[in-house]
């Protein structure tokens, strides 16, 4: 307890990350007496953001987010802000000098985990764990490098973004939808056959316009016979390689 008010005394901090709840109750922690000073005589007291493990049976009940359980995936909208919280290392938080390279996530694991957590509202946090003199091994710094190039990208359907009306493409789990205003962003995870993608969710208009982050100029589309729209997308050329993981159709005037 002197540590956690020494830290906001000394590092003003945006958030404060609270573990191990559920070892005893609040009364042995005295969390919520630090959470009453938190929130009404600390200096971060207007701008501090916490997590929902404070104690025994306060996860997924109170907190300014719920991290609910590691790695949790709702698989809904839900009412309070939250959070998926996920390791690289799929054994560990930490680092393991024994890992090998199949208990790793890969690059589409995480764009997948990433898209679907930020589709339904929350936050994802992505962890790797440090080697003992604080350093991030190779493998770590290839997949947060190959997220980042991904962000660079997409990050627009991404950062800053909302939950739309509907969260995925008619109950599949390749297509996912996120908001900013009245944009609409549909971020397929497998290129569909033939460069055509069916969004059987949106309903165009004679204004839609349709186009693709990281692509120039606009798709030509049309109006699906059943309901939602018919996308043409850019040509691909065949590789033997596996393509990347992850595109997004930018969507305006759409309902």
């Amino acid at each position: 307890m002197p540590e956690l008010y020494d830290l906001v005394l000394k590092y003003k901090p945006d958030l404060i990350w609270s573990d191990g709840d559920w070892e005893a109750p609040e009364s042995y922690w005295n969390s919520t007496s630090f959470l009453a000073w938190l929130y009404n005589d600390s200096p971060v007291k207007d701008t501090v953001v916490v997590n929902d493990r404070w104690c025994n049976n306060c996860s997924c009940h109170h907190g300014g987010y719920y991290n609910c359980a590691d790695k949790y995936k709702p698989g809904t909208l839900l009412a309070h802000k939250w959070e998926m919280c996920s390791s690289i290392d799929k054994l560990s938080w930490g680092y393991r000098s024994n890992m090998n390279i199949a208990e790793l996530m890969d690059e589409a694991s995480i764009i997948e985990e990433l898209v679907q957590t930020v589709s339904f509202g929350g936050n994802y946090l992505l962890n790797v764990g440090p080697t003992k003199e604080g350093v991030i091994v190779p493998i770590f710094q290839e997949r947060l490098l190959a997220l980042g190039r991904w962000l660079d990208t997409n990050g627009e359907a991404i950062y800053e973004s909302k939950p739309w009306r509907v969260q995925m493409e008619n109950s599949t789990d390749t297509v996912w939808y996120t908001s900013k205003g009245p944009v609409v962003y549909a971020i397929f995870l497998i290129w569909p056959p033939g460069n055509v993608l069916e969004l059987s969710s949106p309903t165009p208009s004679p204004a839609t316009q349709v186009s693709m982050l990281g692509f120039a100029g606009t798709l030509k589309w049309q109006k699906s016979p059943g309901k939602g729209l018919v996308i043409t997308l850019p040509y691909m050329l065949p590789s033997p390689l596996p393509p990347q993981s992850g595109w997004t159709v930018k969507l305006e005037g759409v309902k």
